[in-house]
């Protein structure tokens, strides 16, 4: 038996990052006194929980119980294999259920530029992929009635600039050589359909949406089971063993043992696995939202439900089914939805709609992005019968989905070549502990500057 890790006790890496409405336990875990999120007291779908099946072997365990892990045990499962998620909080505490909920296609490079990337082939594979996302999304939500607020009524792309639209005005080329159902839009047009003059135009993509994300991953949870996965919450991971042809998952409150494991931890990776969480930089991702604004929003938003600027310190907006308006921007919440952060959310909402008058804020909430220097996400063969994709650069929700449904191929027999992207090594990256801090430092500048 070869023991690959057995890190010392630690606590997690984001707990630095964690909300001001947390706590810690004596047994050192993070478990939130309040909703994690508006999302989380908002989800249609039950939270779902589960104990430590300890002894058991599966064919997959999954790590972490967001997109991916549930993504990936859903589409396991009904391929036939056992499966078990593997979740130290519960389903969704991580980016999942801070998510902003916008469905879109695509990665975070305009198409024609990700073939530079990744390769010629891979590239247009890609792109295809990746386009047909969103739709596979929707049609999962279809097939599993996963009460999740979904519209696919389309996300507009807004222009903060002149020079953002022509960027915009780019993408729309790379997407409509590939038949692409996307239109260009005109200052006037963005303005019709958002209800804001404050941008210079956008593309509007047909094939994109709005969902409540804590709502789709906890159905996806409910559809795993119902396929015959397990799921097990409250079950810290804290080491890996290879023994013979199988994997020992190592927890804090006994162990279970896999044929093949997956990490989906993504922008909440810890030691677990050393040197995995250098691979990518993180920044956080705050949101505040409105209380229900029945009523008041005529115009608003109301049939493209979601919207993100082109500004280098980007700010989406969107509508959920209740009226309320969440706004977002890259950065940590400070000061919580009556503090600094609120005071830059009212600041922004009379900015973009100065007739709609004062607001009253609900929740603020902030979650971690992983991003890579290229900002095409990886997925990385660690060891034998070990996977994690990772990093995916803001887009968690498609290429979560996307990447369980290829790792379920992959671990029934498909040639590695068909996944996404190509395996890679793990590689750090250079200065990443430097990177986060002048990230961390410039976002809060600017919700501090952008709240004056």
């Amino acid at each position: 038996m070869k023991r690959l890790f057995w890190p010392a006790a630690h606590l997690p890496g984001w707990i630095s990052s964690a909300p001001r409405d947390a706590k810690l336990t004596i047994a050192g875990a993070l478990m939130p006194t309040n909703p994690i999120s508006l999302w989380d007291g908002t989800a249609e779908e039950d939270a779902v929980e589960g104990s430590l099946p300890e002894g058991r072997h599966f064919d997959v365990v999954a790590v972490g119980g967001g997109f991916t892990g549930l993504s990936t045990a859903l589409h396991c499962a009904a391929k036939g294999l056992s499966c078990h998620v593997l979740e130290a909080q519960t389903v969704g505490f991580g980016g999942s259920g801070r998510n902003v909920g916008l469905v879109n296609a695509g990665v975070w490079l305009p198409p024609q530029e990700v073939s530079g990337v990744v390769g010629a082939r891979k590239g247009a594979q890609l792109v295809d992929t990746l386009g047909k996302m969103p739709g596979y999304v929707f049609d999962l939500i279809e097939r599993h009635q996963i009460r999740c607020e979904a519209r696919q009524t389309g996300s507009i792309h807004v222009a903060h600039s002149p020079k953002g639209f022509e960027n915009l005005r780019h993408r729309a080329e790379g997407w409509k050589a590939l038949g692409a159902p996307v239109d260009l839009l005109s200052a006037a047009e963005v303005a019709e359909r958002t209800g804001t003059r404050a941008f210079h135009g956008g593309l509007l993509d047909h094939r994109a949406g709005t969902i409540n994300p804590m709502g789709y991953v906890r159905g996806l949870a409910r559809a795993a089971l119902g396929a015959g996965a397990t799921i097990s919450t409250g079950v810290k991971v804290i080491g890996l063993e290879r023994d013979g042809d199988r994997w020992r998952v190592l927890t804090e409150k006994g162990e279970i043992t896999g044929t093949s494991v997956v990490l989906g931890t993504n922008a909440y990776t810890d030691e677990l696995w050393p040197g995995l969480k250098d691979t990518f930089t993180t920044i956080e991702y705050f949101q505040v939202a409105t209380q229900p604004l029945t009523g008041r929003l005529d115009g608003i938003l109301e049939e493209v439900r979601g919207i993100w600027d082109t500004a280098q310190v980007m700010t989406s907006l969107r509508r959920d089914a209740h009226d309320r308006l969440i706004i977002g921007s890259m950065g940590a919440v400070m000061g919580g939805k009556s503090g600094l952060s609120g005071r830059w959310a009212a600041k922004q909402m009379a900015r973009l709609f100065p007739d709609l008058g004062p607001v009253d804020f609900e929740e603020a909430w902030h979650g971690q992005i992983a991003m890579t220097p290229d900002h095409i996400f990886r997925i990385h063969r660690l060891a034998e019968g070990l996977y994690t994709p990772i990093a995916y650069n803001g887009r968690g929700i498609t290429t979560g989905t996307m990447f369980g449904r290829a790792l379920a191929e992959i671990l029934t027999g498909a040639d590695p070549d068909t996944l996404p992207v190509a395996l890679t090594d793990v590689k750090p990256v250079p200065g990443r502990a430097l990177k986060i801090g002048f990230y961390r430092a410039a976002f809060a500048a600017t919700q501090m500057w952008r709240s004056l």
